[in-house]
């Protein structure tokens, strides 16, 4: 059919957890969105949890930076699933992002936030500005949840599921669209590659 692309293989999905807080609400978060970007007929998912990794504060490579850094490298579009901190997002995830260079570059990047009557979203501004000086490419859309605690019942799903997987599919159509859309333009021109005089 005339303008649709056909994806023969799926691209790599990987979802960063982004607080490592005790008694931290994000892996139900972020389990919610991995069963929709499992369901996404584009993704395979690769879910990260910086609470069960060790980056050095001297920020020198270790066994688990090495593991983090290769398994962004490898993901063909990244979604970062982060609570609001003072107003932005933890520390450790700050680390995690600072810990890795070239493997950011030319990624589109997904943002997911949850809090209290802002819904995160205070974190996931500046988050915007990290990833544009480390050359990946934050995507508008977003799925915030405010006073998520009460969003989601015992079972880690959702009270107002028609909401959320809406606006979750809205976003992984964006991301995807991105990463096919980055991957094609890296298949005949490496990203910071120069255009021969």
């Amino acid at each position: 059919m005339k303008g649709t692309t056909v994806i023969e293989e799926r691209m790599k999905l990987a979802i960063v957890i982004g607080s490592v807080r005790e008694g931290r609400f994000g892996p139900t978060v972020a389990n919610w969105f991995a069963a929709r970007a499992r369901e996404h007929d584009e993704f395979t998912v690769d879910v990260i949890d910086l609470a069960g990794l060790d980056f050095p504060a001297s920020m020198v490579s270790s066994p688990d930076v090495e593991d983090f850094g290769q398994r962004i490298g490898n993901a063909d579009a990244v979604v970062v699933v982060t609570p609001e901190y003072n107003h932005s997002y933890p520390g450790p995830l700050k680390t995690a992002i600072d810990s890795l260079g070239g493997q950011w570059h030319a990624k589109p990047i997904g943002l997911v936030s949850y809090g209290g009557i802002s819904g995160g979203l205070r974190s996931i501004e500046p988050l915007r500005v990290v990833f544009a000086e480390l050359h990946a490419m934050t995507i508008r859309e977003t799925v915030s949840f405010h006073g998520a605690w009460g969003q989601f019942d015992e079972d880690g799903q959702p009270r107002d599921p028609l909401g959320v997987n809406g606006a979750a599919r809205v976003m992984l159509d964006q991301l995807a669209w991105w990463a096919w859309a980055i991957g094609e333009a890296k298949a005949v021109r490496p990203y910071g590659q120069k255009v021969a005089a």
